[in-house]
């Protein structure tokens, strides 16, 4: 791509569309979902040689446990495969591998694989790859009011101390900047419990394009499209 002045520094993607692209072929789900994977690694590389410091993606919510056994058991191993393999990967290209969600319910092998692929990339400074699964946006808020109330019984801080950035800081996303762009693939437009506290002011772009046809040129157009808005945050 061309010379960007105005790079995203995060940008947070809903990657729709795994199921009909595999439906519209008559192939199994399953295989919408590899296919989905490959695109997924296209896209990481993409984003770190270009220069992206943090990109967020959202790959199983907490509300996908309602699908079907065979379904989220094949998420499940496709994702500690994924990691297994990609982390190896990732750590050859300078990028380090975070996880943002509920580890509670995972297996003890999925488990493993998550902790090996972060502490493998820790010290990596090039590209921050989020991994938002088991991850509901509500759910993580909840779990920082939590941890906060915590701490004012214990008395470490006080009621009135409480304000936006002590909330931030007891986020997955602690430490990170907010989303300057969202991507949804496949034509829906709604958020879906991705990020609501880290979206309040992200730049939205909504495509048609499956999730598994999603390519680096249309990231740059996305980017493009970033580059064209007037961001105020509120001001005039």
């Amino acid at each position: 791509m061309e010379q960007i002045n105005n790079l995203p520094t995060h940008i947070a993607i809903i990657m729709d569309g795994n199921r009909r692209w595999a439906k519209q072929r008559n192939l199994d789900i399953r295989y919408g979902h590899k296919k989905g994977a490959e695109t997924l690694e296209n896209i990481v590389k993409y984003a770190n040689k270009i220069g992206i410091k943090y990109l967020t993606v959202y790959a199983f919510s907490t509300e996908n446990w309602k699908r079907s056994k065979e379904e989220v058991g094949a998420l499940m191993l496709l994702l500690q495969n994924y990691l297994d393999d990609f982390s190896k990967k990732a750590d050859t290209e300078n990028i380090r591998i975070k996880m943002l969600g509920n580890k509670e319910g995972l297996s003890k092998g999925l488990l493993k694989s998550i902790d090996n692929s972060i502490k493998k990339t820790e010290n990596n400074t090039g590209l921050t790859f989020n991994v938002a699964f088991n991850y509901g946006g509500r759910d993580e808020i909840v779990k920082a009011v939590r941890k906060i109330s915590e701490k004012v019984k214990a008395g470490v801080i006080k009621p009135e101390e409480i304000d936006e950035q002590l909330i931030s800081n007891n986020l997955y996303t602690e430490n990170m900047p907010d989303p300057d762009l969202m991507i949804r693939t496949s034509g829906e437009i709604r958020t879906s419990n991705f990020l609501p506290w880290q979206l309040v002011y992200s730049e939205f772009y909504f495509t048609n394009k499956l999730w598994p046809d999603f390519s680096p040129e249309d990231l740059d157009d996305a980017i493009n499209e970033f580059n064209k808005r007037n961001r105020k945050f509120g001001g005039k």
